[in-house]
């Protein structure tokens, strides 16, 4: 497992471990039943609620952090994607992921071992900092709320992860964060089992920190 501490912090249950790809991503499309999980009326072994909604709110929000509007949790973006019809396959790393979010309600964080330079630190960011999030390069400002750290700072959160440590084609390693809370029970394991389940179907490896 990839080198990884955890801040102190009331609320936050971070479910982390790391996944080695036989192949590059772009040799490995998603099957059919992974795809066919990208439903909201799929039969997965966890099911969001309002309660769920509620408690992943207040975990990013703890830190001063407002989740709302274009800032808020993945999860809740995703449940909106999908009714619309607007999500479609990624990858296999980020179907996998978004599978899993979905039907859970806990944001998850994919980052690029072979982008990133760990080792790796989960805490709050400053005020002022900022990252770069997608291709047109749009930033998110992170003050206050929980992020993963590298060496070059903070690449990933509940909310949108860094685009400089995003997979991509070449992809074969990385790192996830299921982005739960102590108010929510075993909700944090019980998915993070679900995702390796899920990954190792597909041919890959998982190791828990």
């Amino acid at each position: 497992m990839t080198a990884l501490t955890i801040d102190p912090h009331p609320l936050l249950d971070a479910g982390a471990f790391t996944t080695t790809f036989p192949r590059p991503l772009s040799e490995m499309p998603s099957p059919p039943w992974l795809l066919d999980l990208l439903r909201v009326d799929a039969p997965a072994p966890l099911q969001r609620d309002e309660a769920v909604r509620a408690a992943v709110r207040d975990l990013l929000r703890h830190g001063g952090y407002k989740p709302t509007g274009r800032g808020k949790p993945a999860s809740e973006y995703l449940v909106a994607a999908v009714g619309e019809g607007k999500l479609g396959s990624i990858n296999a790393a980020v179907d996998a992921c978004n599978v899993v979010s979905l039907h859970a309600g806990l944001p998850i964080s994919v980052v690029d071992l072979d982008l990133a330079r760990g080792p790796f630190r989960i805490g709050l960011a400053p005020s002022g900092a900022r990252y770069v999030f997608n291709q047109s390069g749009q930033e998110i400002d992170l003050g206050g709320l929980l992020c993963v750290f590298d060496q070059d700072g903070p690449c990933a959160n509940g909310v949108k992860d860094a685009q400089r440590t995003k997979t991509r084609p070449e992809t074969t390693r990385t790192l996830s964060v299921v982005w739960g809370s102590t108010t929510l029970g075993d909700r944090t394991a019980r998915a993070v089992s679900w995702y390796r389940e899920l990954l190792e179907r597909l041919g890959a490896e998982t190791a828990q920190g």
